[in-house]
């Protein structure tokens, strides 16, 4: 079950990249929640290929199709399932690849892990496995918000670039989703230098969730920040999580680092909106480490089937930078996870908070 995530709102991805088609199964979702199929598609659009000329050009409408679970816009409680068609694959680009393990991505374990693998496009492990996530994450907003819960999220680096503010709502105003206006051009400045040398760059994703109230998530094994950690590192190319003030709070005290709680909120917020496992009324605040996108054009060594080494250039047309496309799921995941714990809180209370 490596495709499911989640115990009570259950979401199963299934597709390839160069198969007819990928889409998410979404369990659990609560009935008579408004689902809007235009806000599906805003979620998925945000995260489709082709945007700008910072992302791959593969040119994929990315047009959701809701086969159940959903009567007159609202859910039923039954499984709702969703299917975005695959229309612009160019499997043809990979007939080089076929024999050949890939620097950086994950073919070889891929094939000792089943014995064999779909090489087009990656297959299972491309980053096109994330439209489910993405569509799965819209269902879970949708009902987050009833309880007024929201969950915003950008890129806060690029290389060494970093963005000194957050300002939120212009993060879906430039091509990287910086919420700091000025930092965004200069990390668009080093994907394009990346790309022109036809090789990649990584960062980092920051989510917040607002509106969370106290005692949601489960202490010891099932902890809110070690369900999150899981949910975020299982997007492809994430090779890191920081919960709050996460590895800076290596180099301070504790008397720094212990968030005052003044009886109405609390004054800095080092856990991150978590504490014990439990979230307590802050923002649930995560960062995602992002690595550079593994597909590049630059000519790089790499082993072949038979146990020897070639030069290969990849071609086709991949992102120089995946943190903008990144951004919507990280929130989906985010917003995921705090729908199952909701869902876990209120089976345990029997109240929505």
């Amino acid at each position: 079950m490596s495709s499911s995530f989640g115990r009570l709102f259950v979401v199963t991805t299934f597709g390839e990249s160069h198969g007819p088609a990928v889409g998410v199964v979404v369990d659990g979702m609560p009935p008579g929640i408004k689902v809007e199929p235009a806000a599906i598609q805003r979620e998925l659009d945000r995260r489709r290929p082709g945007q700008s000329a910072i992302t791959s050009q593969r040119a994929e409408a990315d047009r959701v199709e809701i086969l159940s679970g959903v009567f007159e816009d609202a859910s039923l409680g039954t499984p709702i399932a969703m299917l975005v068609r695959n229309t612009d694959a160019r499997s043809k680009d990979y007939d080089a690849l076929k024999d050949v393990f890939r620097p950086g991505h994950a073919d070889y374990s891929y094939t000792q892990k089943y014995g064999l693998r779909d090489h087009r496009g990656g297959g299972r492990s491309s980053g096109r496995e994330t439209v489910g996530r993405v569509a799965a994450g819209a269902l879970a907003r949708a009902a987050l918000a009833t309880v007024g819960v929201s969950v915003v999220g950008g890129t806060v680096q690029v290389g060494d670039v970093k963005a000194a503010r957050r300002d939120w709502e212009v993060a879906e105003e430039n091509p990287v989703r910086c919420p700091d206006a000025m930092a965004a051009r200069e990390m668009a400045a080093v994907i394009m230098h990346a790309r022109d040398q036809k090789d990649s760059v990584g960062g980092v994703i920051e989510v917040v969730a607002r509106g969370v109230p106290a005692g949601w998530g489960d202490p010891t094994m099932a902890k809110l920040d070690a369900l999150l950690g899981a949910a975020m590192l299982s997007i492809p190319a994430t090779k890191g999580v920081e919960i709050g003030g996460g590895f800076g709070m290596c180099a301070l005290s504790g008397s720094q680092t212990n968030d005052v709680f003044d009886g109405k909120r609390f004054l800095t917020n080092f856990a991150g909106g978590i504490a014990g496992g439990i979230s307590n009324g802050a923002d649930v605040l995560v960062r995602v480490a992002v690595r550079p996108a593994t597909s590049i054009g630059k000519p790089q060594k790499a082993a072949t089937k038979k146990g020897r080494t070639t030069t290969i250039a990849i071609e086709g047309r991949h992102d120089p930078c995946i943190c903008p496309r990144v951004v919507p799921v990280a929130e989906a995941m985010m917003a995921i996870t705090l729908m199952d714990a909701w869902l876990r809180q209120r089976a345990l209370r029997g109240r929505d908070k």
